[in-house]
């Protein structure tokens, strides 16, 4: 293990930063592409898949998602002259400048007027796709906001009404994902019927617990397991019926009765050419902040992938494993770098403004506060956190002191969800920008 200096928070912060930097460099939406896919001959090789391209009339690509681009670059890249063109959705501000193929910005994490413009142009393009032609969709995190399309009579309205509503209430993606998928009508393997009877190849990038195929960007091109019940069960648990448009209700209500028809189920003819692999997940950014923290002299520890539940319980569970380290040596001896991924939910009480990752960062500094030469960073892997320009925050054993020093009361914070603002007055913000891919949240302690 090479000699390292852990005198100074300094270098410490420094270090997390690294480590963090290293697992998003890992699962970028480029990286995963050419890790996964190669073009040999005339045959393009996508993770244990072989396709001849000889054999298809015409090559489309479309996709949506905040990975959506690079990965469609890395298309590009590998079968340009193959392509006969294509479309990919992607948030504001993550466009890039592609060959052949068109980049729509769209509206994330509530969808708008150009999520369902993409959407359309999206299922145009599957429908207008014939038998002997190749469709190559790209997946990856924030697909369900970027590439929308109302059932109707729901209007776009109360669909972003109704989304706004269950992001508040503390619903994860599963939940919030399965009535997305029920009132769309591209959502929940429709874009897959739409496509039928060409061959729908889809890469995806993961971002959600477990990586469920049908949960993952609403799995517009995969088989769907929820059901309009499912969907009646969520509302009534968090006590939404009051609160969501009466389109989203009585249409849900019909589907439980049998008067709509589900969404498609593994059975369907339209997934007889249709092909699902996962090209990077949580996992494997992990893997590589472990690698990258070993190098830096760290002893490391991967807890878990697979972190749920209420962002603050999160924080506070993980902090008294860094206390147990720090105290006893277990789970992991000192130096040590503790690691998980996931992704938290909040409830949403205050007026403040943050977002999961820097409400972690804040519960986080409060329970360790005093610890020496201990630092927190926790960060969305997309680069952004709730509706802020951070990824998330970096806090140590020092920042509560920091804050009572300007008069900074951490616990109101808090309380006000205003994890922004606080981690901005005490220079605890973590901000990267873009970073080309999704694969949920990295949280990661270090501890000397």
């Amino acid at each position: 293990m090479p000699e390292a200096n852990f005198d100074h928070l300094s270098t410490m912060r420094k270090d997390a930063e690294s480590i963090f930097s290293a697992g998003i460099e890992a699962v970028t939406g480029d990286r995963a592409v050419f890790q996964h896919c190669r073009l040999a001959g005339s045959v393009f090789h996508a993770c244990d898949l072989c396709f001849d391209m000889n054999r298809f009339d015409r090559i489309w690509v479309a996709g949506a998602g905040k990975a959506s681009a690079p990965m469609a670059d890395a298309i590009e890249k590998q079968i340009n002259g193959k392509i006969a063109g294509g479309v990919v959705s992607v948030k504001h501000g993550h466009a890039m400048q592609l060959e052949k193929i068109r980049t729509i910005e769209a509206g994330h994490p509530v969808f708008d007027r150009n999520s369902v413009l993409a959407a359309e142009e999206i299922l145009s393009l599957a429908t207008s796709a014939g038998p002997e032609d190749l469709v190559i969709f790209l997946l990856s995190g924030g697909g369900s906001a970027l590439m929308a399309k109302p059932a109707p009579p729901v209007t776009p309205a109360e669909k972003q009404d109704a989304v706004k509503q269950l992001l508040l209430c503390g619903a994860d993606i599963h939940e919030i994902n399965t009535i997305r998928k029920h009132i769309s009508t591209i959502k929940g393997g429709r874009l897959a019927r739409a496509a039928y009877p060409a061959t729908l190849l889809t890469l995806i990038i993961s971002d959600v617990v477990g990586d469920r195929l049908d949960v993952i960007g609403s799995g517009p091109t995969v088989p769907d397991t929820g059901s309009y019940g499912d969907c009646l069960r969520i509302i009534q648990h968090y006590g939404l019926s009051g609160k969501l448009a009466e389109n989203i209700v009585s249409m849900l209500e019909n589907g439980a009765s049998g008067s709509l028809a589900e969404t498609p189920r593994a059975d369907d003819p339209v997934f007889e050419k249709s092909y699902a692999r996962i090209i990077a997940a949580n996992g494997t950014a992990l893997e590589a902040a472990r690698r990258k923290a070993a190098s830096l002299g760290y002893n490391t520890i991967i807890l878990s992938s697979m972190i749920e539940g209420e962002t603050r319980a999160a924080a506070r569970l993980l902090s008294s494993v860094a206390k147990e380290a720090k105290n006893s040596g277990n789970p992991v001896r000192l130096p040590a770098c503790i690691l998980s991924g996931g992704e938290t939910t909040v409830v949403v009480k205050g007026t403040g403004r943050g977002g999961r990752n820097q409400e972690f960062a804040l519960e986080a500094a409060l329970d360790i506060a005093g610890m020496e030469n201990t630092v927190v960073l926790c960060g969305g892997t997309d680069g952004t956190d709730g509706p802020t320009d951070a990824a998330g925050g970096i806090v140590d054993g020092q920042t509560i002191q920091r804050a009572k020093h300007q008069g900074i009361d951490a616990e109101s914070c808090l309380e006000n969800n205003d994890s922004y603002h606080f981690l901005q007055r005490t220079g605890d913000l973590f901000v990267t920008g873009p970073t080309g891919t999704n694969v949920m949240d990295l949280h990661l302690f270090l501890v000397a």
